[in-house]
């Protein structure tokens, strides 16, 4: 087996323990999991040609997620600051553990690491590739819900911060998706007042 398909499988097998799971066309399934698959499939859409690095990035990029809930830190934006911060270094270090198991040299573990900790955003294709790729999953998969356990201010505010993040590519691939009216309204009015 390939280095790349036994990282898969580890990464895989990792986040297939997540206690927490997801429903989608009807079947459930471990929720880091999923949503590792539909990173993967988002970054390859938007880059065929995609490195090595940024494959492997996609499918551990939240690994184990899990293991360190929101609410094991402070209230507030310093906790979640912190939370994000040290969650960071959690998924590199974990992916990195895996990658080391899966047979990959360090200068490759070293690039991936770089990728999960989205370093250099805005100037390393990859890790742009990668933060559209979050964004769009977001907007596919999680908004729905989200929008239903936040006010409009804050989902606005969030669609800003999600639109600005990404490149023309990623908002182009974002156009494409077919939203419920409550989230395209929401949509429409944070993009003209982000203009």
């Amino acid at each position: 087996m390939r280095p790349l398909d036994t990282a898969f499988q580890l990464f895989d097998d990792y986040n297939k323990q997540d206690p927490r799971d997801v429903t989608w066309d009807g079947i459930s399934y471990p929720y880091e999991y999923f949503y590792a698959l539909q990173l993967y499939h988002w970054v390859v859409k938007l880059n065929p040609d995609a490195s090595e690095p940024l494959l492997l990035a996609s499918r551990c990029q939240h690994i184990g997620r899990w293991q360190s809930p929101r609410d094991s830190y402070p209230e507030g934006k310093a906790g979640y600051l912190r939370w994000r911060s040290d969650l960071k270094q959690f998924h590199a270090e974990t992916a990195g553990r895996l990658l080391e198991k899966a047979g990959y040299k360090e200068e490759t573990i070293k690039s991936v690491q770089h990728i999960v900790l989205k370093q250099a955003l805005k100037t390393d294709a990859d890790v742009q590739v990668m933060e559209d790729a979050l964004c769009l999953v977001f907007l596919e998969f999680q908004y729905d819900d989200f929008l239903k356990s936040h006010d409009d201010a804050k989902v606005i505010r969030i669609l800003q911060k999600s639109w600005s993040k990404m490149n023309e590519r990623g908002r182009q691939a974002a156009a494409t998706l077919v939203f419920q009216p409550k989230g395209k309204e929401l949509l429409d009015r944070a993009l003209a007042n982000s203009q």
